[in-house]
Order: structure tokens, then sequence, then C-alpha cells
């Protein structure tokens, strides 16, 4: 990520030119982006407490032991919403995702007011994709009714693994049978959902590995996620690392992977995501795209597009800190115009997770750039065989998906040339 400077959160709409002339003058000036048109806006809402820190997890999340302010940080998360309308007046919402930390430790009557809060605020979308995150070791089934009545039509759930040592291993609050009873409970209540699940974990086999995949197919889920375990910086296993498969074993699982998920009918659309025909996170989609998202709560960033300039946001990480700076009329901790260097390269990082690539155009509309910016990277890539390119489309071959950091990286050099 870029680095970013402290600023706030201003009460006026975020894009300075207003008058016919500014526009123009503006246009004029070299470094000066100018977008046709806006790209589609998501939401992103931040739980940040859980039930227990997870050994591996690098995400915002602090355990919620003596339990958490539910009314407060609704209360806070509403302020957030009415303090952010100005960057968006006129936009609609097309997909909103409710992450953590454990959204599901939040009650059915919590749910409910944020759903109503965030409705009676924001335009949202007719067929708006609206997905929560959930631990299997939260769910009750009266309680994810009232979710799905109160408008959650997509759960995340958080599976990790179906194999019980494993399950101990990574430190989460459910067994097996529990992971079993959660997927249930979503077949009985929801007809779109996602399954959460890592392999090469602390001494896993291949034979066990698809078992996991093998087991959750078996749900016939429209949404598979399957990450690889990193001993991410920060964490308890970065400091007491756990013996994990290697390259070469982990190399075999995501063999697996692909051709067990291939053969349940599941596309490869995305670095770390499966789906059934017609079935992908539209959500994530919108980030691989380059699309907007405003995000709420503690810790949570946003990416926002204007006519001649795109900005990064991040608010207040700590719970405590975030909710005192509501307070205070400012939750927005660092915000940061991205810089024309810079928007080559952050396309490029998330577009070509995507394994069909994307369209030609996508580049011009979402960055206000050319592709001349960009041009020669694409060549050089295209010549190690990283990248495959026509007058329609541009993506990785497979050779750039199994070598995609080094793909990535080519085009960080084009910044300082844009």
């Amino acid at each position: 990520m870029i680095p970013i400077k402290p600023v706030g959160m201003g009460s006026k709409p975020a894009d300075p030119i207003s008058t016919p002339a500014q526009a123009a003058n503006a246009y004029l000036k070299p470094g000066v982006l100018n977008l046709t048109a806006l790209p589609p806006l998501s939401l992103y809402v931040h739980f940040p407490w859980c039930v227990k820190k997870c050994p591996y997890c690098d995400f915002n999340s602090h355990e919620a032991s003596g339990g958490f302010p539910e009314t407060e940080y609704l209360d806070a998360l509403r302020a957030d919403l009415e303090g952010a309308l100005p960057l968006i007046w006129g936009r609609k919402i097309y997909t909103i995702f409710i992450g953590g930390g454990t959204p599901s430790l939040l009650s059915a009557a919590g749910l409910d007011r944020l759903m109503s809060d965030i409705r009676s605020l924001l335009p949202l979308d007719g067929a708006a994709e609206i997905t929560m995150e959930a631990n299997p070791g939260t769910f009750e089934s009266d309680k994810f009714k009232s979710y799905r009545i109160s408008g959650i039509n997509r759960l995340s759930i958080g599976i990790q693994s179906f194999n019980p040592r494993h399950l101990q291993a990574l430190g989460r609050i459910h067994d097996g049978n529990e992971a079993r009873k959660a997927v249930d409970i979503a077949l009985a209540n929801f007809d779109n959902f996602n399954l959460d699940l890592m392999y090469a974990l602390p001494s896993q086999t291949l034979d066990e590995a698809r078992q996991d995949v093998a087991t959750a197919i078996g749900f016939a889920p429209p949404h598979l996620s399957l990450y690889h375990l990193t001993l991410e910086p920060n964490t308890y296993f970065a400091k007491y690392p756990p013996a994990i498969p290697d390259d070469d074993a982990s190399a075999d699982m995501q063999d697996m992977i692909a051709a067990e998920t291939n053969a349940a009918g599941y596309r490869h659309y995305e670095v770390s995501a499966y789906a059934q025909p017609g079935r992908q996170a539209r959500h994530n989609l919108n980030y691989w795209e380059f699309g907007d998202y405003l995000g709420i709560g503690a810790g949570a960033h946003s990416k926002l597009s204007f006519p001649h300039r795109v900005m990064r946001q991040a608010r207040y990480k700590q719970p405590k800190s975030y909710l005192e700076h509501i307070r205070m009329g400012n939750p927005v901790q660092e915000e940061v115009e991205i810089g024309r260097g810079e928007l080559g390269f952050e396309f490029m990082l998330n577009a070509l997770r995507l394994t069909n690539g994307f369209e030609v155009n996508l580049f011009a509309e979402r960055t206000g750039l050319t592709l001349n910016a960009v041009d020669k990277t694409l060549n050089a890539a295209e010549a190690k065989g990283l990248l495959y390119r026509d007058h329609k489309i541009i993506k990785p071959t497979e050779l750039g998906q199994r070598f995609l950091n080094d793909l990535q990286q080519m085009f960080l050099s084009e910044q300082a040339i844009i």
C-alpha cells in the first residue's frame, strides 16, 4: 500500500472542481486525471471483535472477552456513514460486505438495526449483493433466519478445515461437527454462500487437504475460497512458526484443488476464488476490477474516485480510538490522493488477480490514464510469457498466474515514469 498522511474528513463534496471553467482548467493541468465515468460503488462495514484471536490472523480483530458495546458501535457506524455521505452524493451502492472480526456476534436486533440504518442513508441497487462473514462457532439457526429476513442474502463462512486436529492447530473455536452444522444452517436459509478453507496447514498431508476440499464440495456451495496459509508478520504464528508443508507439497495441494474444483464444475476466476457459473462474489470482483468502496467501522479502508482524482482513506484501527474519534466527529485517521504514477500499478495489482484478466478499455475507465502509461511493462511481461494481450483482453498466462507476484512487481517500476 502507498504511504498515507493524516487529514480531516471534509464536510463538502470531495471533488472541489465545481464550475465548467474550473473543470476545464483542471483538465489542462498536467497530472490531473479525467475520469469519464465513476466506477461502481460498494460499502464495506467492519466489525472488529471476535471470540478468540486466531494465531495466524493479521486482520483488525480484537477478543471480546468481556462482551462488546453493540449499541455504541452501531451508533458510531451510523455517524460514520452520515459523515461520509458528502463523498458519495448521488451514487448507488451495488454490494455490501460486513466483515471482521466476527460480525455474526451481532444480535439479530443489532444486525437488523445496522441494515435499517444503511437503507435509510444510502440508495441500494435493487439486486444488491449483501454479504456477512460468519464463524461456525457462532451459528444459531433462529439468529441466522433473522439475518436473512433483515436483508443479508449471502454468507461467507470461515470453515478453514473440517479436520478437528487442524482446527485445533489453527486456534478455531469450532470443531468439525459444528462446521458441518453451520453449513446445514446456511443451506436452509441462504441460496448464496461461500465456504472459506485453508490449505498447507501445520502437518497437513495431501490426502487431508483433499478430504477437506471433497467435504466442502459435497455441500455444493455456490462459491469456494481456498487460501494458502501464510505466516503473516505480527501474528503468533510469525513469532512461533509451526511446521508447515514445504513448497513442493503445497504446490501439489494447489494442483489437487484445481483438479477437484474443475471436476465439480467450479471456475477458478481469481487467485483464491472458485465459483459455480454466474456465482462469483460481486463485492470481491469490484475490488479486483478497481471499483470504488466506502469503508466504515474501526480500521476500515476506502477507495473513492472523483472526476479528477482518486483517493484512499483509513479509519482509526483500535475500537476504543475509533469510538473516541467518532465522538469528536472525525473517524478518518489517514487520507491520500493516489498519484498518477501509482494508479497503473494499483490497477494491475488488483486486476491481474483475475484469471480471465480484464477488458482493455477498463484500464482507462478506472484510472483516467491511457494504456500507453504501462505499455512498456505490458510488452516486457508478454515477452516473458507472463501475460497475454490482444485488442480486447489482457490477462495473465498460466505461467503468469503461477508467478503472479513477479508479474505484479514488474508494474511497480512504471510509477516513476508516468
